[in-house]
C-alpha cells in the first residue's frame, strides 16, 4: 500500500495523504476523494475499473503519459496501466470538439488517428 500511495504522490502534483493503515489509505487526486483498499494478491485490477484525467495540453498528457507508464504499459486511444495495473486514460479536454466537429470529414479524420494512437497526440487529432 506504501509503494502504490509513495508513486501516486510523485506522480500527481496535488495529491493528499489524508490517511494510511497497512489495510486502506484515504486521499485525493485531482479533486477527487479515495479509499484504497489492500485486498492482497487474489484480488487484481482490470479494466472494469479505470481512471480518467483530461488534460489542458500536450505538455500535460506527455506528463501523465510518462509517469503513469514507467513500469507499466500503453494501450490504444490513450488508455494505459500503471505499474500497479490499474487502467488510466490519458486525454485531451479538446477531444470531445474534435470527434464531434460539424465537418463530417473532420471528425472523420479525428476518430481514425485517435484509432492509431497509443498516447494522444493533439495536433494529430486536427491534421488534415
Amino acid at each position: 500500500m506504501q509503494e502504490a500511495v509513495d508513486f501516486y504522490a510523485t506522480v500527481f502534483p496535488d495529491f493528499q495523504l489524508h490517511s494510511i493503515n497497512p489495510m486502506t489509505a484515504e486521499f485525493t487526486i485531482l479533486g477527487q476523494d479515495f479509499i484504497a483498499l489492500n485486498g492482497g494478491s487474489q484480488f487484481t485490477f482490470n479494466e472494469s475499473v479505470s481512471f480518467f484525467i483530461s488534460c489542458k495540453d500536450q505538455v500535460e498528457i506527455d506528463y501523465y503519459w510518462n509517469a503513469l507508464t514507467q513500469g507499466g504499459s500503453e494501450g490504444r486511444c490513450g488508455w494505459l496501466k500503471d505499474k500497479f495495473g490499474l487502467s488510466w486514460q490519458v486525454v485531451p479536454a479538446e477531444l470531445g470538439s474534435a470527434l464531434g466537429n460539424p465537418d463530417p470529414a473532420q471528425s472523420a479524420y479525428a476518430m481514425e488517428a485517435m484509432m492509431k494512437m497509443n498516447k494522444f497526440v493533439i495536433a494529430d487529432l486536427y491534421s488534415a
